[in-house]
């Protein structure tokens, strides 16, 4: 190779590098979002919780903490499928548990890919078909337990810091999701807790509550690992962090169940330069609204097709709501030792929540029926204890309507909805609820016999064999 070739090709190699380095500065955020699963965010310190947090703490103390973010759907595939996508659940397809949405739809992958970003990830996944959630890698995930592959998640900053395409990660945890076999649950002696009183106190949901208290602490050190990868790679100025919690745990009355415990989560987001640090807001947004706010951020329009709408004024500081209402649903139909059918469908103002379960004369079943703790709640309410009674009746069954004051009573324990004195609330929330269905495409009842054919065949075969057994 001449002289001058030689040059000319080193100059193009050094001109090439100062672009892709030049790329980390050029206004446009890498994204990390950090999801928990089945974790109460009543439950993490950082809300005021029993389970320490430390660096939740840090990411709060640097960014804004969200005090009223909701979900589409108690359950895990259909969060995440919402969050993906932008769409609630059964416009999406999405809306029973273990699902997909239709071929057609777009999620986040495609936005981004728009905009010349790559988009990984790493951790659970429960999200399907895959030409639909084509992430550019997915690590982690059964493997690793389920869990992110901190190893990957590394050399995916570094790639950044060498000057890369900026990234969006989505790395999700599966804690403090049961068995609840991870982190020092010596640092919650059963005896010194306070069970929330939406569950049974007793000797073995005390047992079992303290090694989940032990998993969110667990998972508060995969936050940690990876703010300090960010840190450790010079990536943290330039990246928005986003954290949430995912719906309630997996007792009673949060996952599976459509309560503030159910469908409420923590939600704190990080940007230097862009958020105020250590700032709350109790703007009222819903997972719907992160692809959103994420396209925003990098620099796109959100697209006007979905139901997700950018809260980056509240960021900002330039907008102080976003929301005046929030919607959701949950389906027993096709989940482990769940009823047929059991519907629900519920909205939340800034004070109220009114919750229609429209098979209100089946009885509700999940998986946590057999379970030990729920055994030893039975036993308590056979020997008297009334508070267990409430807890296990509650849990088998429930009126049509039930409507809480969730500022005066936020684990929707005392139902107002016989009250005449909410007659007028109840109306125009229930007509709120009905259109909403109604631009969902949501028949109600209709929906949820549906179900089965939005969960694949194979699950849908497993589900009618063991209903035939239990005719049997």
């Amino acid at each position: 190779m001449s002289f001058r070739r030689l040059f000319l090709a080193t100059a193009f190699l050094h001109l090439a590098g100062f672009s892709a380095a030049a790329g980390a500065a050029d206004g446009r955020p890498n994204v990390v979002v950090v999801m928990a699963d089945d974790c109460t965010f009543r439950d993490l310190g950082t809300y005021g919780g029993q389970a320490a947090t430390p660096n939740l703490d840090r990411l709060a103390a640097e960014g804004m903490l969200f005090e009223r973010c909701f979900q589409s759907a108690p359950m895990c595939s259909p969060t995440r499928h919402a969050l993906y996508t932008g769409l609630e659940p059964v416009r999406s397809g999405a809306y029973p548990n273990h699902t997909r949405v239709y071929p057609d739809v777009k999620c986040v992958v495609q936005y981004l890919h728009d905009l010349d970003y790559t988009v990984h990830l790493s951790g659970k996944s429960h999200v399907s078909p895959p030409q639909v959630f084509a992430w550019d890698t997915a690590t982690g995930g059964n493997g690793a337990g389920n869990n992110p592959d901190m190893a990957e998640i590394d050399k995916l900053f570094a790639g950044r810091a060498a000057g890369e395409k900026p990234f969006c990660l989505f790395a999700m945890s599966n804690e403090p999701h049961g068995p609840w076999d991870k982190g020092d649950p010596s640092a919650y002696p059963p005896s010194s807790l306070t069970v929330p009183p939406h569950l049974a106190d007793t000797p073995l949901l005390r047992h079992i509550y303290s090694k989940y208290l032990a998993e969110i602490t667990y998972f508060d050190g995969q936050v940690g690992q990876i703010l300090d990868l960010l840190d450790r790679h010079g990536l943290a100025d330039d990246t928005l962090v986003i954290v949430l919690s995912e719906q309630g745990d997996g007792f009673t009355a949060a996952k599976w169940f459509c309560y503030d415990n159910s469908l409420q989560s923590g939600l704190i987001v990080r940007w230097p330069g862009r958020i105020a640090a250590g700032t709350r807001t109790d703007a009222m947004v819903g997972y719907i609204d992160i692809v959103p706010t994420i396209v925003e951020a990098a620099g796109g329009k959100a697209p006007p097709e979905i139901d997700g709408r950018s809260f980056l004024g509240v960021l900002s500081g330039s907008a102080t709501s976003h929301r005046d209402l929030t919607f959701g649903l949950q389906t027993t139909r096709g989940i482990h030792n769940g009823s047929d059918a059991y519907a629900v469908r519920t909205v939340r103002s800034d004070r109220y929540r009114l919750v229609w379960n429209l098979n209100h004369d089946a009885e509700f079943s999940n998986a946590m029926v057999t379970s030990g703790y729920f055994l030893s709640w039975e036993e308590a309410a056979a020997a008297g204890d009334e508070h267990a009674k409430f807890v296990v009746e509650r849990h088998r069954r429930r009126p049509e309507w039930e409507l809480y004051d969730v500022e005066a009573d936020p684990y929707s324990l005392n139902n107002i909805a016989d009250d005449p004195a909410y007659a007028d609330t109840i109306s125009e929330l229930r007509s709120e609820l009905e259109g909403w269905m109604r631009r969902q495409g949501d028949e109600g009842i209709e929906t949820e016999l549906r179900a089965f054919e939005r969960q694949g065949k194979r699950r849908a075969k497993a589900a009618a064999k063991k209903k035939r057994r239990r005719e049997s």
